[in-house]
């Protein structure tokens, strides 16, 4: 094994670490929850990743994602974090895929190669043709619902979608999907807090997305930890 991850192998042990080099992982979104996830996927010893994302980095974006930097706005961030990722593990086999997920894309893209799939995505119709996608075809998905107008780390939590509760997205998600005939067996990240309304602001509706909660800097990346944790367990385990 290569030295860099002689702490890892000491945790996840000589076999775990073969497991993670042998997995392809997908993360859709490299916002504040999928620039971090990413990361630390690609610290875990992850070898081969595709990241998808079509967005470029703005100006808004510095207080919570880590590809957002002043020296960086304007740069698409698929360039911003696979270039990151190659520097954390210059032998990752990285497919950056800089496009904005449509339902068309979300049902060619989603496919049994992937030992997981990520979903980063904050605008509804698209996380939902993912979810779907991955449901339909058996390929396993953690999906993060609303980390804006909240806190309190503490109060994020992984569950079944069936077990969320306080969490506006995760209940539009769930109502969505069960017209769809899915009511369980999705797992997902979501906060127990009460999101601050006074914080909403509505959007010109554009990429899916109507409207978006302040943030802070910490719990977007918080969610990430927890998608990557899930998945991290889950290849070592299998």
């Amino acid at each position: 094994m290569a030295e860099w991850t002689e702490r890892a192998e000491l945790l996840f042990k000589k076999e775990g670490l073969e497991k993670l080099k042998n997995a392809h992982v997908m993360v859709v979104g490299l916002g504040g929850v999928g620039s971090f996830a990413a990361e630390f996927l690609a610290r875990a010893g992850v070898g081969t990743m595709t990241i998808v994302d079509g967005d470029v980095v703005d100006i808004t974006n510095i207080n919570r994602q880590l590809p957002a930097l002043h020296s960086t706005v304007g740069q698409p961030k698929v360039k911003i974090v696979g270039d990151r990722l190659m520097d954390i593990n210059p032998e990752l086999n990285l497919i950056r895929i800089q496009e904005f997920l449509s339902p068309e894309r979300a049902y060619e893209l989603v496919t049994p190669e992937y030992n997981y799939v990520l979903d980063c995505i904050d605008s509804i119709t698209p996380k939902l043709n993912l979810i779907m996608s991955a449901r339909r075809k058996k390929v396993k998905i953690i999906s993060n619902m609303g980390a804006g107008g909240k806190y309190e780390a503490a109060k994020v939590k992984v569950s079944d979608i069936s077990k969320t509760n306080y969490c506006p997205l995760a209940k539009t998600v769930r109502k969505r999907l069960r017209k769809e005939g899915i009511s369980k067996g999705v797992k997902v990240v979501y906060s127990t807090e009460e999101p601050d309304q006074s914080s909403l602001k509505m959007t010109d509706g554009k990429n899916f997305k109507k409207s978006f909660f302040g943030t802070n800097s910490w719990m977007p990346a918080l969610f990430g930890l927890h998608s990557a944790e899930a998945v991290v367990k889950h290849i070592i385990k299998n």
